[in-house]
């Protein structure tokens, strides 16, 4: 069997004022919580850190020090986050509405790039087919539409390519602000990795 050892005096007068002095931290920390919401400044460790004098270990170690501020930030952030995700939303409308313009352009310049080169293909269908029957004023009108054909084929495929590279833009911007949004979203849910 056992017995329990009765610490020395020393030992106990020691562990009691490392109690009182825990304590008193603590007493502080609460404090400076009251008053920074009361300023309604922003919460945080080291601003309380600041506040109550105390290091960011005590709040890191001692469990109520660290209950209080978790508590503290996460009110806080409930009402900044309303607002932040209020304008995100905004924002993500936006960038969903470019994309989706951009989208609809692309899909009418590759519409009507397809209807040119169909053009294309009869003219110089035609052309094969009645060649030895025209004229050289025909042939001559026709290179030119032909020609002038090509040139609007050339401009659409321009186009096209610069209306693609503004939907990459776009969505590239989307899937931003998708990031954005989930690292808010995750500051919200654990306000205590922001710090």
């Amino acid at each position: 069997m056992k017995t329990a050892t009765v610490p020395e005096p020393r030992t106990a007068a020691a562990l009691a004022a490392r109690r009182r002095k825990t304590e008193t931290a603590l007493q502080r920390v609460h404090e400076a919580i009251t008053c920074l919401r009361r300023e309604k400044a922003q919460i945080s460790v080291a601003a309380v850190a600041r506040r109550a004098d105390v290091s960011r270990t005590f709040l890191y170690d001692n469990p109520e020090a660290r209950t209080a501020i978790a508590s503290a930030m996460a009110e806080a952030g409930e009402r900044r986050s309303r607002t932040l995700a209020e304008q995100d939303d905004e924002r993500e409308a936006t960038w969903r509405e470019r994309a989706l313009n951009a989208e609809d352009a692309l899909k009418a310049a590759h519409a009507e790039i397809l209807t040119q080169r169909t053009r294309i293909g009869e003219l110089l269908g035609e052309m094969r087919d009645l060649q030895a029957e025209w004229t050289e004023e025909a042939i001559q009108r026709i290179t030119t539409e032909n020609t002038t054909l090509k040139q609007r084929v050339r401009q659409l495929t321009a186009d096209n390519r610069t209306l693609d590279e503004r939907l990459k833009a776009a969505r590239s911007n989307l899937r931003f602000q998708d990031r954005r949004l989930a690292d808010l979203e995750a500051r919200v849910a654990d306000p205590g990795s922001a710090t």
